[in-house]
């Protein structure tokens, strides 16, 4: 395993793209680091120097910061903008609500497929290229789908703005590890929780006001314009951070035997997919809350935002707790058993509701469950991720593709599955969830075995 220090960049010059130039220093602990534009003075500031060249550093880093919240929002807010409308949708288009959701499900399965391919891609080609070219498909297939006229072609270009959509993705998880080990690496991803959590908090909101004034098709139309000034912000501002000599230059084969290589590490492949099932878990709940909330419970399509607003603000707030409080405190594991064991709860809790166990229920405690199950998810996911990735130096494209494609193709499995009995039921969601979760907390038990881990640590191996 690679050691638990700081930033990679910080014991390692990151070259320039194409340049040939001298290798630029990166100030020690700044989130500037994630820049080497070779145009970009501020970046080559020593460290500790006080003054203007560390506060542009520092300004410098900042925005690429959210450059790479940007990419790793844009596929929640591709789909949870669309939520409010899948009710609008199944009445314009005429087609059953099953069918409406595997506009999520093509959704889904073209970012889990597009990940293969785009990992292996920007750990051969470097991260810029890969990134750019997937930015503009995904512009053109959100356009066509604000035109689409059944509920087939919307799923088909649905499948293809999912295959575009995953370099952000992927590419934003690999950047990441390309200059971050460690604790370091665990607390950027709760930083980028952060950002990209915004997604889910305005999505809805905005999806709802919308609706307020078009259609469901003004959505896309939205997404669109988001996808343009997403594409010209990461052309502008992100810059090459895989260094040519680090690229790995076989074909098919070599990429293929490299995922055979990381799916071989039993620890590495527990993590993995622990979070593709707790990933499942938040995705039933994406893939039925507007019908459970809306058509069960009678909210409105903005009192659903709300509601799911909120939700988003418990997973950004224990995120942030998880990333300034615990990480470095507390080992990730513990933290990961403590989120997955409130899942558990908060999923069996709202099947035993859902099924009548209390009785008539309402969306009060219905909510509430939901809040708490939503807010785990903030101690959960950032922590699969970087205890995975850190199993792994050499090929954080593979591996970044590898947690993507898990988590979104076993998402896209559960999310037909919610609707399976109707739009008049909440127990499938619940009963999806419940699942799922307890899948997951076997997976971390049986194949990660961190009391194994911790041991060896406690004994100096």
């Amino acid at each position: 395993m690679p050691d638990s220090g700081g930033s990679r960049a910080q014991r390692a010059h990151i070259p320039t793209t194409g340049t040939g130039a001298d290798d630029l220093p990166i100030p020690h602990g700044d989130a500037g680091a994630l820049s080497v534009d070779p145009a970009a003075p501020q970046v080559t500031a020593p460290a500790g120097l006080p003054g203007p060249a560390v506060k542009a550093a520092r300004r410098t880093g900042l925005l690429v910061t959210m450059v790479l919240g940007g990419l790793t929002a844009l596929p929640p807010l591709s789909m949870d903008m669309y939520l409010p409308a899948l009710p609008a949708v199944t009445d314009s288009l005429s087609a059953p609500a099953a069918t409406i959701q595997l506009t999520l499900t093509a959704c889904l399965a073209g970012m889990a497929l597009g990940q293969l391919v785009v990992g292996p891609m920007s750990d051969r080609w470097g991260r810029r290229k890969p990134l750019l070219l997937g930015m503009v498909v995904y512009v053109l297939a959100t356009a066509i789908c604000a035109l689409a006229p059944t509920a087939e072609l919307l799923i088909g270009f649905r499948l293809l703005q999912g295959l575009a959509g995953a370099a952000g993705i992927v590419i934003a998880r690999a950047v990441v590890r390309d200059l971050y080990d460690g604790v370091e690496m665990a607390r950027f991803f709760s930083t980028l929780m952060l950002i990209s959590g915004v997604a889910p908090v305005i999505a809805p909101v905005i999806g709802g006001q919308v609706l307020r004034i078009t259609d469901w098709r003004g959505i896309f139309v939205v997404l669109t314009a988001v996808g343009i000034v997403l594409t010209l912000v990461v052309w502008k501002w992100l810059h090459e951070t895989l260094p040519p000599a680090d690229r790995h230059t076989g074909g098919v084969a070599d990429a293929l035997r490299t995922m055979r290589g990381l799916l071989a590490d039993r620890v590495f492949t527990g993590y993995m997919v622990a979070g593709g099932l707790a990933f499942a878990v938040l995705f039933a709940y994406i893939a039925a809350s507007p019908f459970v909330v809306q058509e069960i419970y009678g909210a409105s399509p903005q009192t659903f935002s709300l509601l799911f607003g909120l939700n988003s603000i418990g997973l950004i707030t224990v995120g942030q707790i998880n990333g300034k409080l615990l990480v470095g405190r507390i080992s990730l594991d513990k933290v990961l058993a403590f989120g997955l064991a409130v899942i558990v709860l908060a999923a069996v809790a709202l099947l035993l509701m859902t099924t009548g166990v209390f009785g008539e229920v309402g969306l009060v405690p219905v909510a509430a469950g939901l809040f708490v199950l939503m807010s785990a998810m903030g101690l959960a996911m950032p922590n699969t991720n970087a205890q995975a990735l850190m199993r792994t130096k050499h090929a954080a494209g593979s591996a970044s593709a590898l947690l993507g494609t898990s988590s979104f193709l076993i998402g896209a499995v559960a999310s037909p599955l919610v609707g399976i009995a109707g739009e008049d039921t909440a127990v499938p969601m619940a009963l999806v969830q419940v699942v799922c979760a307890v899948a997951a907390v076997a997976c971390f038990l049986l194949l990660c075995r961190p009391w194994q881990r911790a041991g060896r640590e406690a004994g100096g191996l």
